[in-house]
């Protein structure tokens, strides 16, 4: 950036900077990878690039279909200006299939395509390590109204199903993926951090066998290797469909 923003805040895979109109931000997203709560870390060249880009259009997507997120436009490959918001403290994670840590802690099969989706609702706290909240406990603790989290809740399984046809159609399977929202300075709540191979689990469906590959951050919690080839593939996709 010519201009000196100032640094508001930096997260493990983006820098929030401030911007001339108060009310927006210039988001950087970075070229670190991080898995297990940042237990495991490496950079990758061209990361951050590849999910400003394929979080802007799926941003782009969403907004066609109503969905109020704070996406703003591209600034370059690897920034994007957003709306300001006050970040819910939630991370909201929808499951399609079962996979990962609720098959650790339940007794549903890897791979198990659930009935209807299901959202698991986690506190934002690294120090805590993200524990899974019920709904009485987020009333305990005031962090959000009933009214909107329900709202939030409601507003998931609409991106969901915008979501899953779009994929599906580029051959890729939705398996999961995280969402965070907040406050705009109306108050309106937005959808906001990332939608990308970081934050969302793609199996690809070409394969002609029962084969999963993975084209998301698993290559790298799972050290199958690749992971800036499969973030190219799903930006190579989109941009053809789109």
């Amino acid at each position: 950036m010519n201009k000196k923003y100032e640094l508001i805040y930096e997260g493990k895979a983006k820098k929030i900077f401030s911007h001339d109109d108060p009310d927006k931000v210039i988001i950087e997203f970075k070229d670190d990878a991080t898995a297990f709560n940042a237990l495991k870390k490496a950079k990758f060249k061209g990361k951050g690039k590849l999910n400003c880009l394929i979080s802007a259009r799926i941003f782009e997507l969403l907004i066609k279909e109503n969905i109020p997120t704070h996406f703003i436009e591209i600034k370059n490959e690897n920034k994007m200006i957003a709306h300001k918001i006050k970040v819910i403290p939630l991370e909201i994670v929808l499951r399609n299939i079962a996979y990962g840590s609720l098959c650790k802690q339940t007794t549903i099969n890897s791979g198990t395509t659930l009935a209807k989706p299901l959202i698991d609702i986690y506190l934002k706290n690294d120090e805590l390590n993200d524990p899974l909240l019920t709904k009485d406990r987020i009333e305990l603790m005031n962090i959000i109204s009933s009214k909107d989290l329900n709202f939030i809740t409601d507003l998931t399984l609409k991106i969901n199903n915008i979501l899953k046809i779009f994929f599906k159609n580029i051959q890729l399977q939705l398996v999961d993926f995280k969402l965070e929202f907040g406050y705009d300075i109306k108050n309106n709540i937005l959808l906001g951090d990332e939608i990308s191979p970081d934050n969302c689990r793609f199996w690809d469906l070409n394969q002609k066998n029962d084969t999963i590959v993975s084209l998301d951050k698993d290559r790298f919690r799972n050290d199958l290797g690749g992971l800036i080839e499969a973030y190219s593939e799903i930006n190579r996709r989109i941009n053809d469909f789109i």
